[in-house]
């Protein structure tokens, strides 16, 4: 029996499950992501996290920011348009010989507009693994939200939204933190600043304030603002990728908070989006990864 292990080796965490063949056995999670380790600290990171799991040669297939130029070793990007897993892996050296570890490359978009993915690109090959037929949008919601329009088996365009880091940033460093506390969530508000913002979008700077000011003179619930605020962030980006999502087929993949909020937003304009789960997606894409 061949046990090899699959890592989502991101900007602030790794992620390892021991695989036999596509089933998934164990699954650990650290806090040493790129942003913590230098070039030659990746490799102990790994053997300190898996050690226990290699007890001979163990190919490790990885994604994520593990690949970044500040990572453990560049995977150059590829371009636009291309498979998600169109030409192989970047081979790493290792000091310790039991270890066979590759790293799938990002995707880069040099026109109409320049963007990049790392990471994302496997959960969109899990995608095209689970659905070999899709033919539409991946919508992937995270710190930096990624439109992908995909057909015939390729990534044709994305587009990038730093939606997510933008509400972490405003709810934790701005004024609005005094009133968006917690973790609360209010659907219907949600939904309201959602037809308000896809509707009126050049209105979002001025409505952001009016969660200080409902708060300080009216008490407003934190729940409300924190919704009214991701429905408001969440429906301009509506607006701004609509010609993505526009009459399309769409998937989503994400958390399951930030997953269904995006679900909710699009259904309330007349979509039907497929959910499927980020790290299955991620797994079944570094599965498929191991196969190319």
């Amino acid at each position: 029996m061949t046990y090899w292990i699959a890592a989502d080796w991101g900007t602030t965490t790794l992620r390892i499950t021991r695989m036999d063949g596509t089933r998934a056995l164990e699954t650990r999670e650290s806090d040493q992501g790129m942003n913590t380790l230098t070039r030659e600290q990746f490799e102990p990171a790994l053997l300190a996290m898996a050690g226990d799991w290699i007890d001979g040669p163990t190919q490790v297939i990885a994604c994520g920011m593990v690949g970044a130029r500040q990572g453990w070793a560049e995977a150059a990007y590829r371009s636009l348009p291309c498979t998600p897993l169109d030409s192989g892996l970047t081979k790493v050296t290792t000091q310790d010989a039991r270890l066979d570890v590759s790293i799938v490359p990002g995707v880069r978009q040099l026109k109409p507009h320049p963007d990049v993915m790392r990471g994302e690109e496997t959960q969109i090959a899990g995608i095209l693994a689970k659905l070999p037929e899709f033919e539409g949008v991946a919508c992937l919601p995270g710190t930096h939200t990624k439109w992908a329009h995909l057909s015939a088996g390729e990534i044709v365009s994305f587009r990038t939204v730093m939606t997510g880091e933008l509400f972490a940033t405003l709810t934790g460093q701005t004024v609005l933190r005094h009133s968006l506390s917690g973790d609360g969530w209010d659907e219907d508000a949600f939904l309201a600043a959602v037809s308000d913002a896809l509707s009126r979008p050049e209105t979002l700077i001025a409505k952001m304030f009016e969660l200080r000011a409902a708060d300080l003179l009216h008490g407003q619930d934190a729940a409300i603002g924190r919704g009214i605020l991701s429905g408001l962030l969440i429906g301009a980006e509506l607006a701004a990728t609509k010609p993505w999502w526009m009459g399309r087929d769409i998937v989503i993949t994400g958390s399951d908070k930030t997953t269904r909020a995006y679900a909710a937003a699009l259904t309330s304009q007349g979509l039907n989006p497929k959910i499927l789960p980020a790290r299955d997606m991620t797994l079944a894409g570094l599965t498929a990864a191991k196969g190319t």
